[in-house]
This record gives structure tokens, sequence and C-alpha cells, in this order.
């Protein structure tokens, strides 16, 4: 089988991309390996909700408003952001190939080949859309947890009912970490968050959501070429925000009310002690330092922008630490159970048969332009070509740059 493009993945980034194909007139497919959406239908826990107000929930052609969504304030539950990337398939029309593994992507001549449980594609050029979250980063820690301590990742936990009794730790203060760690706590059981780095972020700031002030202010189109270390950048941790009808605030000092114990990182397995880093107090100075900053820019927005439609400047209380956190914990006295690593995600690409990974296993890219292998690329990630670009908003950006570097990509070839 030919086609001009294919596209690997058809999650909204996958489905964006192929909407801005088929603007150009520029043939392809779309080859998933389950369902539509399929990461939002097997990877997420139950009750989980999307970080973003459903207002933001927009790609190339299609909104919340016009998928005939009526709470723009909410937040779209896992079934809700299911049926809104699938209706979205829909009403593109996307020429998506379900069930469809891709085992292989190789160089051939000037473009590539794609092979996959269901045949072969030919193709001139390839965008890899299977995001940048769908394997769970598990720290190596020189050591294994005790026999009576059982361990899942993010991507494993569903809800509470399904740990075993006891006591948890939670590895990881995260947008996941917090989340699970409120949930579970609220299930009963007793639970510790293990604090490294972290992003703090009120969901409200001044009346309005704390991604309106992100969006309005252009921060969420800081470019990836206009930072000083992008490297950095794409690793900051996501922000500690959750999506709920009363828009909550979810931070450690919320987590700290309710009964949940922090604890500094987790560095070590010995034996069956869990070794702590002492930079507890550290961690969350620096954050509350840089959440004052990103509010100082709010407000300097605010002034030259002259708005009169939102409420007077807040800062909010430094996070409380405890006055002298353990080092360590030992894991066989059994007052912990089960451990949740939330210590990120990464991408995998086991079928990639093309020289563009670097030795950490991540494709190399200029802004999603895979600059080793021309025709190729790779939409999805953290910070890909806009702060904005790991939400599903920055997808309709990012895929426009793409396809027109694509469809110049193509033109180029015609020439030769």
């Amino acid at each position: 089988m030919r086609t001009t493009t294919v596209v690997v993945g058809a999650g909204h980034c996958g489905l964006a991309v192929s909407r801005r194909l088929t603007e150009r007139s520029i043939e392809h497919v779309v080859l998933e390996r389950g369902e539509v959406a399929n990461s939002w239908r097997t990877q997420r826990w139950d009750s989980l909700r999307l970080l973003t107000p459903n207002w933001q929930s927009r790609l190339p052609g299609y909104n919340y408003r016009s998928h005939g969504g009526t709470d723009p304030d909410g937040f779209m539950s896992m079934p809700e952001v299911i049926e809104f990337v699938s209706g979205y398939a829909r009403a593109i029309e996307a020429p998506v190939r379900t069930g469809t593994t891709v085992t292989s992507v190789r160089p051939s001549g000037a473009g590539y080949i794609v092979d996959t449980d269901k045949g072969r594609w030919e193709c001139e050029t390839v965008v890899l859309a299977t995001g940048g979250f769908n394997v769970a980063k598990v720290p190596d820690l020189g050591g294994s947890l005790p026999a009576q301590v059982s361990a899942l990742s993010a991507f494993e936990y569903r809800n509470p009912q399904r740990l075993a009794p006891g006591g948890v730790l939670v590895v990881g203060a995260s947008a996941t970490g917090v989340q699970i760690a409120d949930e579970v706590h609220r299930s009963g059981r007793p639970v510790t968050v293990a604090v490294g780095e972290h992003v703090r972020m009120p969901r409200l700031y001044r009346g309005r959501d704390i991604l309106w002030w992100m969006e309005r202010s252009g921060l969420f189109d800081e470019r990836y070429d206009e930072v000083d270390d992008v490297v950095r950048v794409r690793k900051t941790p996501s922000p500690q925000l959750v999506g709920t009808p009363e828009r909550a605030t979810l931070d450690l000092n919320a987590l700290t009310d309710q009964g949940v114990r922090l604890v500094g990182r987790l560095a070590a397995l010995r034996g069956t002690e869990a070794l702590l880093s002492g930079s507890l107090p550290n961690k969350c100075e620096l954050a509350d330092l840089k959440l004052g900053r990103l509010l100082d820019t709010f407000d300097e927005w605010a002034d030259e922008s002259r708005l009169d439609t939102v409420g007077p400047p807040e800062r909010f209380a430094s996070t409380r630490v405890p006055e002298s956190p353990p080092l360590s914990l030992d894991l066989a006295r059994g007052d912990i159970r089960t451990v949740i690593w939330a210590t990120g995600f990464k991408a995998e690409y086991p079928w990639l048969d093309v020289p563009v990974i670097d030795r950490k296993g991540q494709v190399r890219h200029d802004g999603g332009v895979v600059t080793d292998s021309p025709g190729m690329y790779i939409i999805g990630l953290n910070f890909l070509r806009r702060r904005k670009s790991s939400f599903i908003l920055g997808a309709g950006d990012d895929s426009g740059d793409l396809v027109d570097h694509l469809a110049g990509h193509l033109d180029s070839l015609v020439a030769a």
C-alpha cells in the first residue's frame, strides 16, 4: 500500500495533523494500535479529569462548544475526553486504521517503509504522534521493595479499592502524584508523599482560572526557541493542578490539611529501608519562589493591559514543611503496603528503525522536525514548539507548523 504521509497514533495530536493534511489535500493514513484516543482509554485512572477547563479544549476546526458541550468552565472526565476525541475523528473524517500495530519504520530511498501487523505502507513522510507519555518512568534506586510491599505505576493505578489494605507511599508530587495521594487518602488509607521538584499553581487567581492567565498573558504561546534552556524547560514537572467542579486548589498545603504526610524525595532503597533526601524544605521554598514570580508576571501583564475584569492581586501562604522530616522509612514495619510511582512518563520507540534516537531513548528533533531524517516529524511532546504543546489546545498550532514544513519538504522532492 502506498500513501504520501503515514501518521502513527490516533490521539488528539495525530488527528490534528490529519486535519491539517486534509486541508492541504495531502494523501495520508493514520495508524492506531488500539482505538481512537487509545491512551485516554487504557492508561488513565478512573476518576481522572482534564487539568484544562473545557473551554480550552479545542482542535483545528473543532472545540468543546461545537462538540455539544454545555459546561465550559468544567473539566472533562475520561469518558468525556474519549468521546470528545472520537467525535473529532468522526467530524474530520480522519482516515484512521484502528487495530493496526506499527512494527517498524525505516528509511527507503527518499521516503519510508512502515510495516504493521496488517501490512506494509510506503510513504514520503512520517509523523510520530504516539505522544510523550506512554511509558511510566520508574527510578532505579539500587534495591528492591520488601516482598510484603506491592508497587504499581500511575499507569497501572485505577482506584483505591484495587489497592492492598494499609498505608500508601506516593512517590512524586506533580499533578499525578498529588491527585492520586488525595484520592487514596480520602478512601481512608494513610498516605505519605515523597516530594521532589514540583510546580505549584493555584486553580484560581484573581477570580480567573490559572490557565486563563497562562493563555491570555501569552505564556502558553512562548516558543521553544525563545527560552534560554529548552532542555531544562522540557523537563519541568507538570503543575500541581486538579480539575474539579469546585475548581479547588490541590497543593501540598491542601494535602497536609487532610492529614497526608510529606517527606523528602525518595533517593535510594537499602535493604528494607527507603532512604529520603533532606531537600524537602528547599524544594518547597523553590516552588513557592517560582509561584511568586509567575504571579508577578500575571500582575504586570494585567496592569499593562488595564484589565478591570479581574480581582485584586493575591499571594498564597508558603508551603508548610514538617520541622524534622524523616530521612528514612522502614518498609518492613508494615505501615506502608503499597508504593505508587508517580515519577513521570516518557516515550518509547522500539519499532523506530531510524538513527534518530539519543542516548536517553528519545527522538532528536528541532521543534518537532526530525532533522537527522528528512521527512520525519514528531508531535505531542512537552514544550515541543510552545509551552502549551502538551495540552490539547497546543496540538492546533503545533500541527499547523509541522504540516507547513512537511508540505515544503514534499515540494522540494518534486522540484528535485
